[in-house]
C-alpha cells in the first residue's frame, strides 16, 4: 500500500468521522438557521434547515453493502476486512440516527431533501450490466457500486446549494469526501507509473474523476473561506460559516 491510498482511506475514514460527531454531539442532522457571516445575521426562528442530506446516506450504504459484499468469499488482509466493516458500520449508525434516534430524527426535514436519488441508483445499475468489470455477480454489483458512489454527493450538494450557508462541520465532512477522492486519484497514478504488472482500471478511473469533478464548485468557495480565515487569524475551531454565492 502507497501511501496515496493510506491518506485516502483514512481521510475517508475522518469525514465519516466528523459527520458524526457532529450528529452524536449536537444531536442534530439540521440546525436553527441563526446564522453569523461576517457582520450580516441571518434568522428565521423556528426553522430546521437540513445541512446533512439523508438521502446522500442512504446511497452511500447501498455503495458500502454492494461493493463489500467479496467480504464473505475473499481475504486480502486484516486492514482491508477491517475498514470495510468500520464503513459499513458508520454507515448504517449515521442512517440509524438521522431515521431512529428520537432527538435527532425530529431535526430532520425530508421537504428540504427532495432530491430524488432512486433516479441515480438505476442507471447506474443498468451502466454496471453493460459495462461491467467482470462477468460475474460480485464484480457486476462492485461495477454498480463505483458508478452510484461517482453520484451518490448530488443530493447533499443540492441540498447545499439550497441552504447557501454550510455550517463548519458539515463543511469539513464535504471537503474531506472530496479530499479522499483526490487522494486516490493520486495514488492510481502512482501505482500505474511504479508498478510492473500494470492494470487498466478505466471504471474507477472515470468514475473517480466525475466524482472528484462535482466537488469542484465546493472546493472553490471552501478555500476561499479557508484564506479569509487565515487572514483574520481565527481559530479553525471557532463557529465558521460557509457562504455559496449566487452565480
Amino acid at each position: 500500500m502507497n501511501i496515496f491510498r493510506l491518506a485516502g482511506d483514512m481521510t475517508h475514514l475522518l469525514s465519516i468521522v466528523v459527520l458524526l460527531l457532529k450528529i452524536r454531539t449536537m444531536k442534530s442532522c439540521a440546525g436553527i438557521e441563526q446564522l453569523v457571516h461576517m457582520d450580516i445575521i441571518v434568522k428565521r426562528s423556528g426553522t430546521l434547515v437540513n445541512r446533512i442530506s439523508l438521502k446522500t446516506q442512504e446511497l452511500y450504504v447501498i455503495v458500502f453493502v454492494t461493493r463489500y459484499l467479496d467480504l464473505f468469499t475473499k481475504y486480502i488482509s486484516l486492514y482491508n476486512s477491517v475498514m470495510k466493516l468500520v464503513f459499513l458500520g458508520t454507515s448504517i449508525a449515521i442512517i440509524w440516527y438521522m431515521r431512529y434516534h428520537k432527538v435527532v430524527k425530529q431535526t430532520y426535514n425530508k421537504e428540504e431533501d427532495t432530491f430524488r436519488h432512486y433516479f441515480l441508483v438505476l442507471p447506474c445499475f443498468v451502466l454496471a450490466l453493460l459495462i461491467p468489470n467482470e462477468t460475474n455477480v460480485i464484480e457486476v454489483l462492485w461495477t454498480f457500486s463505483i458508478y452510484l458512489e461517482a453520484v451518490a454527493i448530488l443530493p447533499q450538494l443540492v441540498l447545499l446549494e439550497r441552504s447557501r450557508i454550510i455550517d463548519n462541520l458539515t463543511g469539513n465532512y464535504i471537503f474531506l469526501l472530496g479530499a479522499y477522492r483526490a487522494l486516490y486519484i493520486l495514488n492510481w497514478i502512482y501505482r500505474f507509473l511504479v508498478e510492473e504488472n500494470r492494470r487498466y482500471h478505466w471504471i474507477a478511473w472515470i468514475s473517480g474523476l466525475v466524482q472528484t469533478a462535482l466537488y469542484a464548485d465546493f472546493f472553490y468557495y471552501y478555500i476561499k473561506r479557508a484564506g479569509r480565515t487565515d487572514r483574520s487569524n481565527s481559530s479553525p475551531l471557532e463557529p465558521c460559516f460557509l457562504h455559496l454565492d449566487s452565480h
